[in-house]
């Protein structure tokens, strides 16, 4: 079992940095491939990074692809999201997920078993 609660999210204005923390309890976290998702009011939920079990590789899709920086630190059981020139549009509510099967983080919400409770991003124009 494994417990994820997110942080840091906030209010920042367009253009303006933000970063999300995803801290875990229980001792396999470190096998475990982390995702990011947002969900913004009225949509579907959305990947928006990955990264593997051991931290080596990472998956953007394009809509913030060099903008936002996922890491982690299995030492601290902390996956980091840093999220720089933020736009309106990136306001949601931003949710880590870990699979506990394989090694590499998956695009879909589905293939996730544990969920943190969310964090919202709040980007004013």
């Amino acid at each position: 079992q494994v417990q994820l609660v997110e942080s840091g999210g906030g209010l920042v204005q367009a253009g303006g940095s933000l970063r999300l923390s995803c801290a875990a309890s229980g001792r396999t976290f470190s096998s475990y491939p982390i995702g990011w998702f947002r969900q913004a009011p009225g949509k579907e939920r959305e990947f928006v990074a990955g990264i593997s079990a051991g931290g080596r590789f990472t998956y953007y899709p394009d809509s913030v692809k060099g903008r936002f920086t996922i890491s982690r630190d299995n030492a601290k059981n902390t996956v980091y999201l840093q999220m720089n020139s933020l736009k309106p549009e990136d306001t949601a509510v931003y949710y880590c997920a870990g699979r506990s099967g394989g090694s590499s983080p998956k695009a879909a919400p589905t293939d996730y078993d544990y969920w943190g409770q969310g964090t919202q991003v709040t980007v004013s124009s």
